[in-house]
């Protein structure tokens, strides 16, 4: 078969080569840096939630399968538990768990996942993306306080309240522009009622739209990634998340009884770069910012060459 008529690069082409234009244009300038927080606002509270809704406004309940999502997150806990583990119990070595375990589900995967695997992969990524930030960053947000509270202890601080923390991730992570408009459509579709042409078609403009803007963002963010000094980690976690944790989330795929599309999606989502998200923690925390930068762009960069493997290697079982 040709290469370019094969249909993983079909898929991982367009999406690299917006990518590549967006890192151009910040290198070149025509995105400054103070435009690029507008344009980001403009994808996650417009553009996103568009097509969160239109795409699940027509799912019922009682057509999604829940397991996929089990096997996914039995992976990704034990990757993220023998990480804290193997480096320490301290917030440096939370926020690298979780840098090696966070997808990039919605600024790449969404768009990728659509691509080469249409709307019922779409379906099943959206499923994931629902409760993926939930589940995850809540529990990274808990760790994270628990790490802290025991780093404070040993300078003889108070500790702070986990419950409220533990709260405000949780209510953070539900009212948010992704799994807000996803549980909208949801709960929508249950009805039984159509979204009417002349509100349905701006909403399928929007959704289109975010696509090629969402990729151009990531490329314009890898500018802004500094990488000096921080190869050689920065590549192990990278390696971890782009390799480690799709192969562990295929044997949990397998040992549930999952094959199929579900069975792929996973697997591809948990081969997808790190996402952007880690970096809050980072901030927050005031810890290995840099560090978690240069992961994620290492990541973005490897994933070129790790997500061939993975869909190429999918695609022929």
């Amino acid at each position: 078969m040709n290469l370019a008529s094969h249909p993983v690069f079909q898929s991982l082409a367009p999406v690299f080569l917006l990518i590549a234009a967006g890192y151009i244009a910040g290198r070149r300038g025509w995105v400054g840096q103070g435009a690029v927080k507008d344009l980001a606002n403009l994808v996650f509270l417009l553009l996103i939630p568009a097509l969160l809704f239109r795409t699940m406004s027509t799912v019922h309940i009682e057509q999604l399968d829940l397991r996929p999502i089990g096997a996914y997150f039995t992976a990704a806990g034990l990757l993220l538990a023998v990480s804290i583990a193997g480096r320490g119990f301290n917030r440096r070595s939370v926020v690298l768990a979780l840098a090696g375990t966070f997808s990039n589900l919605v600024m790449i995967g969404i768009t990728l996942v659509g691509l080469a695997y249409g709307q019922a992969g779409l379906v099943t990524l959206l499923t994931l993306v629902s409760v993926h930030a939930l589940l995850l960053l809540t529990a990274g947000a808990v760790v994270l306080e628990l790490a802290a509270a025991r780093e404070l202890a040993q300078q003889g601080g108070a500790a702070p309240r986990l419950v409220a923390t533990a709260w405000s991730a949780v209510k953070g992570s539900v009212i948010h522009p992704i799994p807000l408009p996803i549980a909208c459509g949801l709960l929508f579709a249950q009805t039984g009622w159509t979204l009417p042409a002349v509100v349905d078609k701006p909403l399928q403009l929007l959704g289109n739209a975010f696509g090629p803007l969402s990729l151009v963002l990531v490329g314009i963010s890898l500018v802004h990634s500094p990488l000096a000094g921080q190869g050689g980690l920065a590549l192990r976690v990278a390696l971890s998340k782009n390799l480690v944790l799709p192969a562990l989330v295929g044997l949990s795929a397998w040992l549930w009884g999952i094959d199929g599309l579900a069975f792929t999606v996973m697997v591809v989502a948990a081969g997808l770069p790190t996402g952007a998200n880690v970096f809050l923690f980072a901030q927050r925390y005031r810890v290995v910012q840099e560090l978690t930068t240069a992961i994620t762009g290492v990541s973005t960069l490897l994933a070129l060459f790790t997500l061939t493997l993975v869909m190429s290697f999918l695609s022929s079982v």
